[in-house]
């Protein structure tokens, strides 16, 4: 049996590596599509201005305390006979989802502050069995002006008072947004989700809140 010419076995081995060279980079590839970062997809919304609030534990809280975490915020009042109750349930499941890892933070506003003080948001909590972890978890208060400049300037969510001929009872106080918002770590508001309504499933909605903290956490 003749062995083959040195030119064959040079065709050979260039077969072999370019094989191999395309399964590597169709493999890099794929990697980098598994672990983009959102910027491509999640403009910016907003840029969050800075703010001094009080959280439940009668400690300030400023802007400067979230950067460099991915945030997600919504607005409440502890009073509320709505919705309410239903999307603090919803931030619990999200708090009780985030990987240890994670170092994204959760935000509940108030549109009622001269009533949610932080007694009444620790009573809340025990109440309604949210396990709030502390440091996780933060409950703000502060005067109905620095509320709103939070609440309905950065984060572009609605909070107004409920005229009194429309509200169905002693604590149908304010009409307010139904949303969670995601802010990233330089204090951008990147998304904003629906969470509650007939026709919302929050077991869908959860993991897409989830994923965006999970890719916004992936940036720099």
């Amino acid at each position: 049996m003749t062995r083959p010419s040195r030119k064959v076995e040079w065709l050979v081995w260039g077969g072999l590596l370019l094989v191999i060279t395309t399964l590597l980079l169709l493999f890099f590839l794929r990697e980098v599509r598994a672990h983009r970062t959102p910027a491509e997809a999640l403009p910016v919304l907003a840029q969050v201005g800075d703010f001094s609030l009080t959280n439940q534990d009668a400690r300030v809280v400023t802007l400067a305390d979230l950067r460099g975490h991915v945030w997600v915020a919504d607005i409440i009042f502890t009073r509320c006979p709505g919705p309410c109750l239903k999307m603090s349930r919803q931030m619990k499941e999200l708090q009780d989802a985030l990987p240890r890892k994670s170092q994204a933070r959760l935000v509940t506003l108030t549109t009622d502050p001269d009533y949610d003080t932080p007694p009444v948001f620790r009573r809340y909590d025990e109440q309604y069995k949210l396990n709030v972890q502390p440091g996780r978890w933060m409950f703000l208060t502060g005067t109905k002006q620095q509320i709103a400049r939070l609440a309905v300037d950065s984060l572009k969510l609605i909070a107004m008072e409920k005229p009194a001929p429309e509200r169905e009872s002693d604590n149908d106080l304010f009409i307010h947004s139904t949303r969670f918002v995601i802010v990233d770590k330089k204090g951008q508001l990147r998304a904003s989700l629906e969470t509650t309504g007939e026709e919302i499933d929050f077991g869908r909605v959860a993991p897409q809140i989830l994923e965006t903290i999970r890719r916004l956490e992936m940036e720099r």
